[in-house]
């Protein structure tokens, strides 16, 4: 009986660690860590796969195959081992959001206003549920930018909220304000919960809660089952500039706690049945723009530099500097943390001193085609020298940032391998 329970439990095991490559940062409640270690120092380039866009999507993985979106208006699914594309389907938008995999699915969302469900083996659509509309976080004058009384998309809200599918469902939240609850398998509207603005952070499961930010600067808790609302936290605002306000960061739920960062420069540890704030980490008016990594009572999370924070009091245990700004989400697996820097890097730390351990440099941050780095990684301030002194200049410094192959997408830690993509439109496979 003995070996019958042990052989269950690995079984178990197996499944959980198969199971926590399907959905963005790792598992349904976002703890960015995954079971098994990943590359210990960087041995090779296993393969790159080439799209014709910015790949700003997590891959989810699945019975040998990494799936992921394009900014080039494409989903694709392609061989884990050997880089080569099984299918591809296109939508009528760019693919921001990162997939989720389940039920023989694959679910995700376009910058079109549709929500997916693919056939994971084949790449068919299975159904299609549009949204009331999509678009990108805005505001007036936003970020101080002129003209102050025009209405300006926030070129900075880079993702779609990604879905979660739990107890048949499937949620996500979308450009309209809303967080959506789908049927998983016909894509029927089970209930949909209306926030006051944009929301692209994806939605955390947690003991049969949803908890979802938004741009309107609330975290919500709200039934699965029903969408009702259980409790909401009010987070900072920034009425003149809308420059310090609104959750892009994705909740990560632990131990009773839901710790998230905000564009208000904090980070934030809630509790998940009350919503009272339990503690806060002030950033220096720092976005915290990613998504926690939780583990051994750390918290890992980030603005331009990496923080190591004390999961019970919030204060600071260590910091890795990375020069750049911090978009992508820090992953655990192993001894290691790994995360992309916008500098076009990817890098690994030791989890319980911040000890570097190695890094990686995508293919167009080696070229740097557009000047726009030092050698020191930091940026080179000169090629971004204001152009038409209005919102426009947004528009050309994220061109100039994406052009180095800066690393928005979250790794992915498989098989002792880890994957992600780059603004240079590619996905890497590093062993």
């Amino acid at each position: 009986m003995k070996r019958i329970a042990i052989y269950f439990f690995m079984l178990l095991l197996s499944v959980q660690t198969i199971a926590a490559q399907t959905t963005f940062h790792g598992d349904n409640a976002h703890t960015g860590v995954y079971g098994s270690a990943g590359p210990k120092q960087l041995n090779a380039v296993k393969w790159i796969f080439k799209t014709d866009g910015p790949v700003i999507s997590s891959p989810a993985i699945s019975d040998g195959v990494v799936f992921f979106g394009s900014a080039d208006n494409c989903i694709y699914a392609v061989d884990q081992n050997t880089g080569k594309q099984k299918w591809k389907q296109t939508t009528e938008g760019p693919v921001v959001s990162s997939p989720a995999v389940a039920n023989g699915l694959v679910y995700i969302s376009s910058f079109d206003g549709g929500f997916y469900a693919l056939a994971a083996d084949t790449g068919k659509l299975k159904w299609q549920f549009q949204m009331e509309y999509e678009k990108r976080f805005e505001a007036k004058g936003i970020h101080g930018h002129l003209p102050k009384t025009q209405v300006i998309p926030d070129t900075w809200d880079f993702f779609m909220s990604s879905p979660v599918v739990s107890n048949g469902r499937v949620y996500f939240g979308s450009g309209d304000g809303n967080l959506y609850a789908l049927d998983a398998l016909t894509g029927v509207l089970q209930w949909k919960f209306a926030t006051k603005d944009t929301v692209h952070a994806s939605p955390a499961v947690a003991n049969n809660t949803v908890y979802i930010g938004s741009f309107d600067s609330n975290l919500y808790a709200l039934d699965a089952d029903s969408g009702a609302e259980k409790w909401r936290f009010k987070a900072g605002e920034d009425p003149v500039n809308h420059n310090q306000v609104g959750f892009q960061s994705s909740p990560t739920v632990v131990d009773g706690t839901v710790y998230v960062g905000c564009r208000d420069a904090h980070v934030y540890a809630i509790d998940a049945k009350t919503g009272t704030k339990k503690w806060d980490y002030y950033t220096n008016k720092f976005w915290v723009s990613n998504t926690p990594a939780v583990r051994d009572g750390i918290v890992y999370v980030g603005t331009n530099d990496l923080y190591a924070l004390d999961a019970k009091t919030g204060q600071l245990r260590f910091w890795f500097g990375l020069k750049t700004g911090l978009f992508s989400s820090p992953v655990l697996a192993g001894d290691l943390v790994y995360v992309g820097a916008f500098n076009g890097k990817l890098y690994a730390a030791d989890a319980k001193s911040g000890k570097p351990s190695w890094e990686f440099q995508t293919e167009n941050s080696k070229k740097d085609p557009m000047k726009v780095l030092k050698p020191d990684w930091t940026w080179n301030q000169e090629a971004f020298t204001p152009v038409f002194h209005d919102f426009q200049d947004m528009y050309m410094t994220m061109a100039r940032r994406f052009s180095v192959g800066s690393i928005l997408s979250t790794p992915v830690i498989d098989h002792g391998g880890l994957y992600f993509g780059s603004t240079d439109g590619f996905l890497y496979a590093l062993q």
